[in-house]
């Protein structure tokens, strides 16, 4: 009898366990929610390279002729004119060859003198018929040989003169020598490629970068856009300068395709060299005093456990019979029971104020700007002929104005203008998630911008919902059943 009654004991001890577990340990499915605001600023897209720093314009100083390095007026760091003597190659052989090339040629001119001689007389004898037409010819044919080697020997002294020119080496530029690789006394040989003796550069108030952006992010750089960079000789200053150029030449760097931007710089404090690397970042986009959403929030997903269902299926339902109404639909700011934003609430954002309608906005005010200019300098007595005429001009002048770099500009991939579909999700009174769908715009990596839905600047959204069972933190299966959420790439 004392077993049976041991056994029993036992027996309810386990089914009470179980019943503990199953309706009364409600901490085994309670979940810790972290919340994020909206907020408002600015937000500013990068793409970043690594460059290295050039002098504007370089210029190597070589030598076209052959010899032994006489003298040097310049050193590293010279300031040089343009036309400048910088050094003299030994002329001692040019000045001889000089001097041969004058005697061959006086030596000509008097063998012409003489040929001219003899081809006077023959021709008088020959006008008297007192000599044959073979020596009148053979006087004459002299006559032009001799003359053409005068014209032979006076290239031959030119071209000594000229070689001897060359033996003095002169800055073909104004600027500052970065480099210099001849000393006194060395020869120098030029025989196919001309040897380097001096680097000039031009003016190292004005420095380039020359950067090597991936094939990834070049469809976003244009030239025109400001950059700034870092280097490792002043790491707490950063410099600024624009994309002046994009090149068409591609480098493939172990299989990954670069392709070199160069980026204008101005340097009056001549803090900037030649050689530096340089960290660079270039803005391609940028929104200033926009509402912002923390990716994480457009990136979360919660378990189907804590949505509210029967919104859900609401929305399910109307979204069937509407598919374009989930652009708009959104329940953040003061809302009811369900989440569902209430009448008459503030700080809503207008569906054009997207960027294509600024672009258009943008248009509109040069058009009025050009229309009131116009019609003020002629106090609008101009027939609509010559009003579209006026117009006309003036609009295409503004456009040039406005292509500061008239060479080649390819078509940049304008990141502002983008518009993705995003879902972020609020807590309602019954404690359970609503979805609140929005149309985001400019991403950088962190936050996104928001251009569409009501919502207002510190309203509070879910990024996670961490419970203390783990098969409850894995992420669930998309409640909204293949409804798209947008998601901008992070740059």
């Amino acid at each position: 009898m004392k077993k049976i009654i041991i056994i029993i004991s036992s027996i309810v001890v386990v089914i009470l366990i179980a019943v503990f577990f199953l309706f009364f340990n409600k901490s085994a499915n309670a979940y810790t929610f972290r919340y994020n605001e909206i907020t408002k600023g600015d937000i500013t897209v990068y793409v970043t390279a690594t460059g290295t720093l050039t002098a504007d314009t370089s210029v190597d100083v070589g030598s076209q002729v052959s010899g032994i390095i006489s003298k040097l007026y310049a050193d590293f760091n010279s300031i040089v004119k343009a036309g400048q003597i910088i050094a003299k190659i030994d002329t001692t052989f040019f000045e001889q060859a000089v001097k041969d090339s004058q005697a061959n040629l006086d030596k000509a001119k008097a063998e012409y003198v003489q040929a001219e001689r003899n081809y006077v007389r023959e021709k008088a004898l020959f006008d008297m018929k007192l000599e044959s037409g073979l020596n009148y010819d053979i006087a004459l044919a002299s006559l032009d040989s001799d003359k053409a080697l005068v014209q032979q020997a006076q290239v031959e002294l030119n071209e000594a003169k000229l070689t001897l020119k060359y033996a003095t080496i002169k800055a073909p530029i104004s600027g500052v020598v970065t480099n210099r690789q001849v000393s006194i006394g060395q020869t120098v040989a030029s025989s196919f490629a001309s040897p380097t003796l001096f680097s000039i550069a031009n003016d190292l108030t004005k420095i380039q970068v020359y950067a090597t952006v991936d094939e990834s992010d070049i469809g976003s750089v244009s030239v025109g856009q400001s950059a700034n960079f870092t280097v490792e000789a002043y790491i707490d200053d950063n410099f600024s300068g624009t994309v002046s150029q994009i090149r068409l030449t591609p480098q493939i760097v172990q299989n990954v395709v670069m392709y070199t931007v160069i980026i204008d710089v101005k340097n009056d404090s001549l803090k900037l060299l030649p050689g530096m690397t340089a960290n660079v970042n270039i803005r391609v986009g940028q929104k200033n005093n926009v509402l912002k959403v923390s990716d994480l929030a457009l990136r979360f997903q919660p378990p189907a456990s804590l949505i509210d269902s029967t919104k859900l299926k609401e929305m399910r339902d109307s979204l069937k019979k509407n598919p374009k109404k989930q652009e708009g639909t959104s329940y953040q700011g003061n809302r009811d029971e369900n989440g569902a934003k209430k009448l008459g609430d503030t700080g809503q954002i207008s569906e054009g104020q997207n960027g294509q309608g600024m672009l258009a906005e943008i248009e509109r005010n040069k058009f009025q700007t050009i229309r009131d200019s116009i019609l003020k300098a002629d106090g609008g007595k101009l027939s609509k002929d010559q009003m579209t005429a006026e117009f006309k001009n003036a609009y295409d002048k503004m456009k040039k104005s406005d292509s500061k770099y008239p060479q080649f500009q390819k078509s940049p991939d304008d990141i502002t203008n983008k518009i993705n579909k995003g879902r972020i999700w609020i807590l309602n009174s019954k404690g359970k998630l609503v979805p609140i769908f929005v149309k985001t715009g400019l991403d950088d990596g962190i936050e996104s911008e928001i251009i569409s839905g009501s919502l207002t600047v510190g309203e509070q959204i879910l990024i996670s919902a961490d419970s203390n069972n783990d098969q409850n933190n894995t992420q669930q299966k998309n409640p909204l059943a293949g409804q798209q959420q947008g998601q901008n790439r992070g740059r």
